[in-house]
């Protein structure tokens, strides 16, 4: 009776551990459910739509799209304005010597290879401003994304597009946006010095 008893006793005692390990549990996970970032040992994200849905980034695409579109125009003009130099030049053709023809069209030529040495430059130009803004964006995310790792008490931070396999409610990525957005805004008022 007495062994029944004990036997009883422990198996009570394991059973109001269980529960007490289970409230603890769910107390955490609630807490940090609350916060809005699941308990995970391990999270993922996607740097690429961080960048790209967020204020910040949507700033730099469309600054980027409107240059671009000014780029292309001035492009359209000074090749529409070449194009009537050469049909003018070939008109010429026949109407002096060869040598002097020749000077002109060598001229002409030099001018086209400027022109495409210079718009290549600007485009360049543009797309390495979308990568140094690409690059101060992930330098001044990183506390916050350091705080959300906190957060889920996890131990890493991975890069979604190197993960195979992994449970959704470890992504990240919505929650990282709406800190990025309220900390940030669109970027176009960060301190120069926070960017270096």
């Amino acid at each position: 009776m007495k062994r029944i008893f004990a036997f009883a006793n422990a198996q009570g005692l394991f059973l109001a551990l269980c529960f007490v390990f289970w409230g603890l549990g769910a107390a955490q996970t609630g807490q940090a459910q609350q916060l809005g970032v699941a308990q995970s040992q391990v999270l993922t994200i996607s740097i690429e739509a961080l960048f790209a849905r967020s204020q910040f980034g949507q700033r730099v695409a469309n600054e980027i799209d409107a240059e671009s579109a000014v780029l292309a125009a001035e492009n359209r003009r000074i090749e529409g304005e070449l194009e009537q130099e050469e049909q003018e030049l070939t008109e010429r053709r026949n109407t002096i010597d060869a040598d002097s023809f020749r000077v002109l069209a060598d001229a002409f030529d030099q001018k086209v290879q400027s022109h495409r040495a210079t718009q290549k430059r600007k485009y360049e130009a543009l797309n390495q401003k979308g990568d140094i803004a690409r690059a101060e964006f992930l330098q001044v995310i990183v506390p916050i994304l350091e705080d959300l790792r906190r957060e889920a008490g996890a131990a890493v931070l991975i890069e979604q597009s190197t993960v195979i396999l992994a449970d959704p409610t470890a992504d990240i990525t919505e929650i990282a946006i709406s800190r990025v957005d309220v900390a940030l805004g669109d970027g176009s008022r960060i301190a120069p010095e926070a960017k270096q």
